[in-house]
This record gives structure tokens, sequence and C-alpha cells, in this order.
């Protein structure tokens, strides 16, 4: 595959430890990511929630 050829040609010109300090580096900017998209999607899952539970007190109250 071409970007395992290409990662391997860049590779070449690091030290053993500075390939470590990239994947680590890389690893846990993947973690950040994916963290931040579970913690928006919970945001953006209660406040959708919000607007429902909110009108169905209104009808309650009016009833």
């Amino acid at each position: 595959m071409i970007i395992a050829s290409i990662r391997r040609i860049f590779a070449s010109f690091r030290t053993e430890e500075e390939e470590k300090a990239y994947s680590r580096k890389a690893f846990f900017n993947l973690l950040g990511f994916l963290g931040s998209c579970v913690i928006f999607s919970f945001v953006a899952q209660k406040l959708s929630r919000q607007p429902r539970e909110l009108s169905e007190l209104m009808r309650a109250i009016q009833n």
C-alpha cells in the first residue's frame, strides 16, 4: 500500500525514540478527538431532549 510506503520513508529519517514519541502523540490526539466527539454527542442529545420535556411539562400544566 502506498501510504505504508510513505510512512516507512518518513520513519526511516527518525530515531526509534522519535518514532515512539510521534506514535504516542498521535494516539493521544486520537483519544482526545474521540473523547470530544462523545462529549459533544452527549451534550447535543441532552439539549435536544430538553425542549420535548419542557413542552410536555407545559401541556401538563395547561390541562
